[in-house]
């Protein structure tokens, strides 16, 4: 709760947009004088612009590197990287610089009511997915919840708003929880580590270090996974409250104080009576939509953290079965000549495309895009005995194909040197070309997209489209 006198305090807001925003708002109704940096200078900026200076906020367009005087406190979006002149500034000048988690954690309850606890979850890979999951599992026990933070709600909205909340499931990127020192969550979890935005935290032990903030004074539950030792270490690094226990999750069988698979059974050995003998059924892995590996990972996750809010087995299994999927994650799009077209767009990174081509057994693969510094040799050792064929496009295509000819020189592949609103369509009628009754042509791209299309969701609309007009001239 806020121990702040906001009344005729100077706080500089880094950023518009869905952080920004309800913060100035948020500190401008306090009593704060506020003034908003922004780089950008456009329409949209404008626009919102002028709706909060029509409340009395100053707004410096394209202007965001300049510390304004009298600064006191920096409320940052997220996305803001640590080495921008402004932050240099306010750390010259022993300024704190808090994100928009941090000044939500500092709002949570400052109107007289009981704030929600928090149940948070991040990692490189399957956040969105684990926290839509684990709020479905939330209202399927009659909790009043709402998936919130990085999945594109403002934590700031769901803290100050009318609606009364029971219990919070946060999804938390590596930049947010950089800037939220004082964050202490009910239970946490770290999903996976895997190299990802190092340009912005500098390395992989400080991108890692980032997330492990959030097990930070965890009071019941730091959920880690059993198969990636990293999450593991941050959990025994953290500095979490008396009683708070280490829960992992597998997709083998539990040991005590685990979640994990037995008998195609969603089972737990750490919300029960006597860990060492007894195990609870949750649910079925058919439950999970889909069921591949790193799907049901998450959804072992999400029932750990739920599990720790003291949520009934019966109330996993029902959230499970009524989740459904975003778009464009492991999204099956149709079925042409006994070949299934998915689209995973969302894989942007090579962890993530990773589980995906592990999710099937016959794969005609098309990738490629932006890199965004990754290397692929990894990648393509590990699924080349799956792959039928690889359909390649986007800027950094190359990279992929060196990889495909050093670790699977006898996939056939093909390269499309070609940027235009056809380069999809001809794609997925290449990749129909090389399959096979049984296989399935995987958009999985392990790059981000906007070398082609302005986001993920373009790129698999693109690729959907494509696959369902193939399926109108084939019918």
């Amino acid at each position: 709760m806020s121990t702040v006198d906001w009344q005729g305090k100077h706080v500089t807001v880094a950023g518009l947009g869905v952080s920004g925003i309800p913060a100035a708002r948020a500190l401008h109704e306090r009593g704060a004088l506020v003034t908003v940096v922004n780089d950008g200078d456009d329409e949209r900026s404008r626009a919102q612009a002028a709706e909060l200076e029509a409340l009395g906020v100053t707004v410096r367009l394209g202007d965001g590197a300049t510390l304004p005087p009298s600064t006191e406190l920096v409320v940052t979006a997220p996305g803001w990287q640590p080495d921008k002149p402004l932050f240099l500034a306010a750390a010259e000048a022993g300024i704190p610089v808090w994100g928009d988690v941090e000044l939500a954690w500092r709002l949570r309850g400052d109107d007289g009511r009981e704030p929600a606890p928090w149940l948070a979850v991040t990692g490189t890979n399957g956040k969105t997915t684990t926290v839509r999951m684990l709020a479905s599992i939330l209202e399927a026990a009659g909790l009043r919840t709402a998936a919130v933070g990085n999945i594109g709600v403002s934590l700031l909205d769901a803290v100050l708003g009318e609606t009364e909340y029971d219990v919070l499931a946060v999804e938390l990127s590596s930049y947010q929880l950089h800037w939220a020192p004082s964050l202490r969550a009910h239970s946490a979890a770290v999903l996976n580590l895997a190299p990802d935005h190092l340009d912005w935290h500098g390395s992989m032990e400080a991108y890692a270090a980032d997330k492990g903030r959030v097990y930070e004074g965890n009071t019941v539950a730091c959920v880690y996974n059993a198969a990636d030792p990293a999450t593991e270490d941050l959990v025994r690094e953290a500095d979490v409250e008396e009683g708070c226990r280490a829960i992992g999750f597998t997709l083998g069988t539990p040991g005590p104080s685990q979640l994990g698979v037995v008998d195609g059974l969603l089972v737990d050995r750490a919300f029960v009576a006597d860990r060492q003998k007894q195990a609870q059924e949750l649910a079925e892995v058919a439950d999970v939509n889909p069921p591949a590996p790193h799907n049901v990972a998450n959804a072992l996750a999400a029932a750990a953290l739920a599990r720790a809010f003291g949520v009934e087995p019966a109330a996993v299994r029902d959230g499970l079965r009524a989740f459904r999927p975003d778009a464009h994650r492991i999204e099956h799009v149709a079925d042409i000549g006994e070949v299934a077209y998915v689209d995973d767009s969302k894989a942007t990174n090579t962890h993530a495309t990773e589980a995906s081509l592990a999710a099937y057994d016959s794969i005609v693969w098309i990738a490629g895009g932006l890199a965004k510094g990754a290397t692929f040799d990894e990648l393509v050792t590990g699924a080349a005995k799956r792959l039928r064929g690889v359909v390649l496009m986007g800027a950094d295509r190359a990279l992929i194909h060196e990889a495909l000819t050093r670790h699977a020189p006898d996939v056939p592949v093909v390269d499309l040197d070609r940027t235009d609103t056809g380069a999809m369509s001809e794609a997925v009628a290449r990749a129909a070309e090389l399959a096979r009754p049984g296989d399935t042509v995987l958009l999985a791209p392990a790059c981000a997209s906007m070398d082609m299309f302005t986001n993920y969701n373009k790129r698999g609309e693109a690729f959907a489209d494509a696959v369902r007009a193939r399926a109108d001239e084939t019918a």
